[in-house]
């Protein structure tokens, strides 16, 4: 007969790895100084490319020739920035990047050249916001809220540089449906699934939703069946406004995108829940990314349109802001310390 087994409860041999654990993946670049380096010589790309699309905006006198290659070399940096970012694969997404922008500068159809402005407007736009980084602090909100705009910015004046054929409704609203998505598939896999979602954050993200739908509707609804008084009164108001301001604050930055901006980078200070928010802010940048699109666009009515919008959604995204960072509970404020959550620096990858 076998001995008996002796009794006591089983343990877990913590040699060997369970099945389902996962290996973590090794990082690409070993040396923290080369990943410097590179991410140095991307931020100077960018600047270079910046450089060279604004001269699509502001006349110094610049040849014709370099604006769609800055544009080019712009969609590459933001396609490196937003890849590495969201832990994508370089070798896949960078050199397509890089085939869209040399086909558009040298054959010149309209198609690419439309395709290239679309690419260029939602990596600026989604990138903007990915490379931002928690704010606890109304400093760190204004540090973060400058970075994203200045970001967005570079891609506006690089769709403008593209001067793609485009209509611009159509064009816009595609731009903001593309980004959206993007960028709800990159918050889902850095793992702010709706799982950890609370009653409160998930109630300011159904709200937002609605608003953002409602807008989108309304606005639609007006143009297309709206009585000709509530039309002409709408641009009577705009009329009005463009004479006394030279601009118009756009409601879709005013109310959504820039508010979302400012609540996510703070709510990410203290939850990931942040990043779900921050998915709105993408709206924001995608409307200024696309602002510059239509050849007869003004650039000093953009630019004070844009000034405008930043204004009032900042104010209201810290007014929102101090709704949401309140303390919920009693146990909450009797905490020693603040619960402060931890990120990667700004340019390492975020998974």
């Amino acid at each position: 007969m076998s001995p008996a087994a002796q009794g006591g409860r089983r343990r877990l041999d913590a040699s060997v790895l369970p099945e389902y654990d996962l290996p973590t993946r090794e990082p690409r670049i070993e040396s923290a100084r080369t990943v410097r380096l590179i991410m140095g010589g991307v931020l100077g790309l960018w600047v270079l490319g910046f450089a060279g699309t604004l001269t699509a905006v502001v006349a110094v006198g610049a040849p014709g020739w370099v604006q769609r290659p800055s544009a080019a070399l712009l969609m590459v940096v933001y396609a490196i920035g937003l890849t590495h970012r969201g832990g994508g694969h370089m070798r896949l997404w960078v050199p397509i990047t890089a085939l869209l922008g040399a086909l558009a500068v040298f054959v010149e159809t309209n198609l690419l050249l439309a395709s290239a402005a679309a690419v260029t407007a939602v990596l600026s736009a989604v990138w903007a916001v990915l490379v931002t980084r928690p704010a606890d602090s109304v400093v760190a909100v204004l540090r973060e809220f400058v970075l994203t705009i200045l970001v967005a910015l570079s891609g506006t004046t690089a769709v403008a540089a593209w001067n793609a054929p485009v209509n611009y409704q159509r064009f816009n609203l595609l731009v903001i449906a593309i980004a959206l998505g993007l960028a709800i598939t990159l918050v889902w896999n850095l793992g702010a699934g709706l799982h950890g979602l609370g009653r409160q954050n998930l109630v300011i993200l159904a709200g937002a939703a609605i608003l953002l739908m409602l807008v989108l509707a309304y606005s639609s609804f007006v143009r297309s069946h709206g009585s000709d008084i509530l039309v002409n009164a709408f641009s009577d108001i705009v009329t009005w406004s463009r004479r006394t301001f030279e601009g118009v604050p756009r409601p879709v930055e005013v109310f959504i995108g820039f508010p979302a901006l400012v609540v996510g980078v703070s709510l990410r200070s203290k939850r990931r829940e942040g990043w779900w928010v921050l998915v709105f802010a993408v709206i924001g940048t995608a409307v200024l990314s696309t602002s510059l699109v239509t050849p007869g666009a003004f650039p000093s009515y953009i630019a004070l349109s844009t000034l405008y919008s930043a204004v009032l959604g900042l104010g209201v995204g810290l007014l929102a802001r101090r709704y949401v960072m309140r303390q919920r509970s009693a146990r909450a404020a009797r905490a020693i310390e603040e619960i402060v959550r931890v990120e990667p620096p700004r340019f390492a990858p975020l998974k």
